[in-house]
Formats: C-alpha cells, structure tokens, sequence
C-alpha cells in the first residue's frame, strides 16, 4: 500500500512533465459554445439549468463547463449532466477529477463501482449514497476521437494524443440519475437511456 502511495504522485508528476515535452508547439482546438447545448435531444428535455458556483469553477480549472437537468415525460425520469472541458492539459493544472474524488468529498458514500456500456462507449458506474439518498453517477473522458472510462488510460491517451496531434483536449462527461434504495436497476437505465441519446449530440458539440 505505501508504494502504491508513492507512486501516485511520481505518475502524475511524470505524466505531467511528458504532456508538457509532447505538447511543445501544441495547437490546441478552438473552444466548444457548451451554452449552445440543444435543449432537448431524444427524448430528453431541459428541466434546469444548473449554476456552478465560483469557488467550484476555480478548483476545477476548466475552460467551459455545462451543468443542467434534463427530463423524459415519457418515463418521469430526470438526469444531470455535467460537462467539464478542458482546452489543453500542458501546464498540468487544468485536467479533470475523477468524480470518485469530488463526491465523497461532498458527503457522498460510495457503495459500488464498476462499468457499463452506453450505446457505442462504456463508462464508469458509481453508486453513492447520503442521508438516505442515492444516486447513480455515470462518466467518462471524451477525447477528440475515442471515449475513455478509466483516470490511468485517460492519462496514457493524453501523452498520446499530445505526441501525435499536438492537442490535450479532454472533457470529463458526467451523468447522475436519483434513486431509493432497491432501486439502482432502474436508475441505471434511465442514465444509460440519456447517455445513450447525449452521446451523438455530445461528439457534434465537443471539437473533432
């Protein structure tokens, strides 16, 4: 356990310094308009649109964030949608947090975690609870040309990424469905059915 506690830091620090050497001559693409956002797609329309508050914005760093709930009237189910883009990851400071870091920060319990698919990707599952409450919170990183679920590959890609098309861009992409217990089963699809309608909406928005 205490060398995998050392060795946290010495992968991000390497990681980080090899982004910065890749990515020397970076051209990094223009800025997505995520105000844009089409307010209903599939099924799905926007219920809110959520604020984000100053100090949130400064510890995330990113370039453009959307926050807003959608709503199915078919099904009477509501989900969150939470993107954090990033424009370029070259000084190390701006790069996206895990989730599994944010929400047990914010009182969140972590129950499970594991994957799923939704449509053409998979992403990340994780089920929290608090005070009573859960939640199911569905994400992942989207790069310009593939979608990554786990923090280590996203990392590895970036490099990649900054080696082959001088550009670090990456969004973290985050979806949260409400549930009770017993209940996770169908909180889960209603976030994988509203991932499944973002996702194309999702790659028009995002630069290619």
């Amino acid at each position: 356990m205490r060398s995998l506690v050392l060795a946290v830091p010495a992968f991000l620090a390497a990681q980080a310094i090899l982004v910065n050497m890749a990515a020397h001559g970076e051209h990094p693409p223009k800025m997505p308009e995520l105000a844009r956002f089409p307010d209903a797609f599939g099924s799905w329309r926007k219920l809110t649109e959520d604020p984000i508050g100053a100090d949130v914005q400064a510890q995330l760093h990113a370039d453009r964030l959307l926050s807003r709930t959608y709503f199915d009237p078919g099904t009477n189910s509501a989900a969150g949608l939470f993107v954090a883009w990033f424009q370029s990851q070259r000084s190390g400071l701006s790069q996206p947090h895990s989730p599994q870091v944010c929400l047990p920060g914010s009182g969140w319990v972590p129950e499970k975690a594991d994957d799923v698919a939704v449509g053409p990707i998979r992403a990340n599952r994780y089920i929290v609870s608090n005070h009573g409450q859960r939640a199911i919170v569905l994400y992942w990183y989207q790069m310009r040309d593939r979608a990554i679920e786990k923090e280590w590959a996203a990392k590895f890609w970036t490099i990649e990424s900054a080696v082959r098309e001088k550009r670090t861009d990456t969004a973290l992409v985050r979806i949260v469905t409400q549930g009770w217990s017993g209940n996770d089963d169908q909180s889960t699809a209603s976030a994988i059915a509203f991932g499944r309608d973002l996702y194309p909406e999702l790659m028009k928005a995002l630069p290619r």
